[in-house]
């Protein structure tokens, strides 16, 4: 028995059956984790969401950005982007039951040591703390007016966290943090707008991970989200996009001895 995690999959369904073979995965046996983002930029979304879903317990995911764009695009209170590839799940005849599936499913996952979320987690906040945080989305989402939540969850600001938020606007920061969140600053505001390499980070802003004295820094992180951080290992830190839907590579870890897999993108 063995624990993968896989990076962003943005509908790259032939990498994806790739790197299963590549594994060996069993689902009477294994477990995959997958950090989000599972839908979107890549070209076959609706058939690897089925599979997902149709896969059961033998697989975690946590909630991306991108998949909950799916959501408010169905929902009416977003528009399709340009480059979008959500279309075919709008359109086909089982996209309620997928659109319900992906509306119960985990922000933020702990098991054991380790603890998966999509972007990331801010510095302030402990893993049980984050569990908590994580649930009240997760109710909402669930719930059946989960359409006041889409209409309120577009936005940038509060770039901050304070523990007395209410309403939308903490549930807002919540899910920016965790589906949205790359760099930061010592105390905590978020930068959206920066999407490059560590290089290339805007003054006074730094890696959510690489905040001195973050209280979850001692628990093992597995994330994706970033594409232009790439693979990153470090003792507590599983960095798992490697832009597969952009020319790289979908990676896989095995969490028991950190073995990594890859796969090329095949187009």
């Amino acid at each position: 028995m063995a624990t993968y995690a896989i990076g962003d999959l943005q509908g790259c369904f032939t990498e994806f059956q790739q790197l299963l073979e590549v594994i060996r995965f069993d689902p009477a046996q294994d477990k995959l984790w997958l950090v989000g983002d599972i839908v979107n930029r890549g070209p076959d979304s609706l058939p690897l969401l089925r599979c997902i879903k149709q896969a059961g317990d033998a697989i975690r995911m946590v909630l991306g950005n991108h998949d909950l764009h799916l959501l408010m695009v169905a929902a009416g209170m977003a528009a399709n982007h340009p480059s979008d590839t959500i279309q075919a799940i709008l359109d086909a005849p089982d996209r309620n039951e997928l659109l319900h599936w992906l509306r119960q499913q985990k922000l933020f996952h702990v098991e054991g040591q380790y603890a998966m979320v999509h972007a990331g987690l801010l510095p302030s906040w402990s893993i049980a703390q984050a569990g908590q945080l994580a649930h009240e989305v997760e109710t909402a989402l669930r719930h059946d007016d989960h359409h006041e939540l889409f209409a309120r969850m577009y936005g940038n600001e509060p770039n901050y966290w304070q523990d007395d938020w209410t309403g939308y606007i903490r549930l807002r920061v919540i899910i920016n943090a965790m589906t949205r969140m790359r760099v930061c600053t010592l105390d905590g505001r978020m930068n959206f707008a920066f999407k490059g390499n560590p290089q290339s980070i805007p003054d006074g802003y730094m890696p959510w991970f690489s905040v001195p004295h973050r209280i979850s820094q001692n628990t093992t992180i597995v994330c994706g989200h970033w594409s232009g951080l790439g693979l990153h290992i470090t003792d507590h830190l599983i960095a798992l996009d490697s832009g597969c839907v952009w020319g790289g590579q979908l990676s896989a870890i095995r969490l028991e001895d950190r073995k990594v897999f890859q796969i090329p993108c095949a187009q």
